[in-house]
This record gives C-alpha cells, structure tokens and sequence, in this order.
C-alpha cells in the first residue's frame, strides 16, 4: 500500500484574516475531494524572524525557523501556495522567509509541484505578484504545474460554505487542482 501524498498548503501572507488563506485552504479541500491526500497547513506567523542581512547571516548564521520552513517544503511532495500581494510583489513577511531560505538553498521550491494561486479583494486578484511568481519560479526550483487568479474575493466566495461561488472560477480551480493531482 503506497502512502498518501503530503502537500504543504499556505498563504504568503502574514495577515490572520488573510483572504489567500481562505483560497489556498479551499483549494486543499478541493484536492481532498479528489484524492488522498495528507494536508500541512503552514502559518507564517509561525516563522517570524529577524529581518535579512548579509551581515546578521555572517554573525548568527541561519535561522532555525528558515531552517524549519526549508525542510516542510523539502517534506511535502506538492505546495499550494497563495501569495498575497503588497505593492505589486511579495508581501515582506514572505519575501523576508524567502531570502533567508535562499541562503540555505536557493531552490526553495526544491522542484516540488506546485499550485500557485493569488487573490485579492480588487478586480486583478493579485495578478502582479502572480506574474513575479511564473518569472522567478525557475530560479528558485519552482515546479508550477497550474495557477489561478482569482478577483473581487469577497464577491466570488462564499465565507459560509468556504469555497468559491462564481461557477467558472470554482470549475478553474477544479482544473487546476487537477493538474496538482497529476503531478503527485
């Protein structure tokens, strides 16, 4: 009997209301829905540290928690990951986590499958930082098997029932989700 797959599923965003939370979890489900599969939810408020410098690195090496949030990924045999968009990019709390995870290996991703996703209460949903992704993923060992924006969250998720309401959107992330399954 083979085991079941592990995907580490989380928002790239430190916010406890986050709406790419709520995305990436019911994409999760929608996953389970399709297959078994063990889900790892990760908060980033759980890897809060200290700000990146070359210098800091020189002084006190890398952190555990860049050490910890390295080796999840490395545990998981697929990621979904909802970034969340500050500015067009990143959100600082990712990005700080990225670049002390980069100094560990800098293919963070490790080549794991993943669905990247993005959402935002605006119409683009987060298409900025989306497009950041799909450019930087093949420098960091992102292994982006489907992606999906989704806009106006609040108006195409039902907060109810955690999953989203607008039918073409709700298809679009079955089909993603589909291609994750795929790759696992």
């Amino acid at each position: 009997m083979s085991k079941r797959p592990t995907v580490l599923v989380f928002a790239a965003s430190n916010s406890t209301t986050s709406v790419n939370q709520m995305l990436a979890m019911h994409a999760a489900a929608v996953l389970q829905e399709e297959m078994e599969v063990e889900i790892d939810t990760l908060d980033l408020n759980d890897f809060e540290m200290p700000i990146y410098s070359p210098e800091r690195e020189k002084g006190d090496g890398i952190p555990q928690l860049a050490q910890d949030f390295y080796a999840r990924i490395g545990a998981a045999d697929g990621l979904i990951i909802s970034y969340a968009e500050y500015n067009g990019h990143y959100t600082s709390a990712f990005k700080n986590i990225f670049d002390w995870c980069s100094r560990i290996d800098r293919k963070i991703y490790q080549e794991k499958p993943q669905l990247a996703l993005s959402t935002s209460p605006g119409g683009r949903g987060g298409a900025s930082v989306m497009k950041v992704v799909q450019e930087a993923a093949k420098y960091f060992g992102g292994n982006i098997k489907a992606s999906l924006s989704v806009g106006k969250f609040y108006g195409n998720f039902d907060s109810e029932t955690k999953q989203l309401s607008d039918s073409y959107l709700a298809k679009s992330l079955r089909e993603a989700v589909l291609e994750l399954k795929a790759a696992l």
